[in-house]
């Protein structure tokens, strides 16, 4: 575990002071954050195309309402991704990384559902349109337990087992 006084942590194979274990674990943030970007970069690319479009105007209201949801959840999660930037930026220099990290972290998770939302929404967006409202929401809901099961479910259980075994 990690020590409240700077000294070399021990108990999980590596030997680091909380400064260390502070920097290593923002800078996994880091990168965790720029895969969730630029996914989050183009599907929002994506659909800021679409009204653009020829068959854009044949819509029914509730593929435009679902289009235009889609277009603020984008615009949201890029804002929960890049909140950490912001943090890092104000709170620089401060002696506060570990809190920051902490902090950060809540944004990521918060990103990361509201990419598990923006994903299966636009699958869904797309089968809608092209398919129907029944191929539309099949997918929707197929995509949306496929990627609870495999972001959320999956790692818990993992977390579970490696608990049991140590």
């Amino acid at each position: 575990m990690a020590s409240k006084d700077g000294e070399a942590v021990v108990g999980d194979g590596r030997e680091e002071t909380d400064a260390e274990r502070a920097d290593r674990n923002w800078n996994e943030l880091l990168q965790e954050m720029r895969v969730m970007q630029t996914g989050t970069q183009i599907l929002a690319a994506f659909l800021f195309t679409l009204p653009f479009q020829q068959r854009f105007t044949s819509l029914d209201d509730v593929q435009r309402t679902g289009y235009l949801v889609l277009v603020a959840l984008a615009a949201a999660v890029t804002a929960l991704i890049l909140t950490p930037i912001s943090l890092h930026r104000f709170l620089f220099r401060h002696g506060l990384k570990k809190r920051l990290v902490d902090n950060s972290t809540w944004f990521v998770r918060a990103g990361l559902a509201g990419v598990a939302l923006l994903v299966a929404g636009t699958a869904a967006l797309v089968f809608d349109i092209v398919l129907g409202r029944t191929a539309g929401t099949v997918v929707l809901v197929a995509l949306l337990a496929l990627v609870f099961s495999l972001w959320f479910a999956y790692p818990k259980l993992v977390e579970r087992r490696g608990r049991e075994e140590r």
